[in-house]
């Protein structure tokens, strides 16, 4: 699967990103998170794109239900990656529009990511 969840510890959340993400791995995540944040929240998100080759470009991506719904329950969001995702997955993550800061690390950050979350 393209899109895991993993609960790292405390309130912190790794979803790992592989591949060309679909609408259905994307909606499987948040219910994953979804479920999570029943338990735990505020929540801190590490976001790991690996192999990462983007979006699919025919599915929709403009529900925005789960940012609506969820959004203010999101503390941090860390996404570490290849540079080339950088503009692109910080719009996705609507990083602009949210309350919580939003940050982009290159892959060899990935501890710094983490100290950033954990701050």
């Amino acid at each position: 699967m393209p899109m895991t969840v993993q609960h790292e510890r405390e309130n912190i959340f790794r979803v790992d990103v592989n591949g060309l993400l679909r609408t259905s791995e994307f909606e499987h995540a948040q219910d994953v998170l979804r479920d999570e944040m029943r338990r735990v929240t505020p929540v801190r998100l590490l976001f790991v794109l690996n192999g990462f080759e983007g979006w699919e470009p025919h599915d929709d991506w403009r529900d925005l239900s789960f940012y609506v719904s969820h959004g203010a329950a999101i503390e941090r969001i860390a996404i570490v990656g290849d540079e080339r995702w950088r503009s692109e997955s910080l719009m996705f993550a609507s990083a602009d529009l949210r309350k919580a800061p939003v940050e982009f690390f290159s892959p060899e950050q990935l501890t710094g990511a983490r100290d950033w979350l954990s701050a």
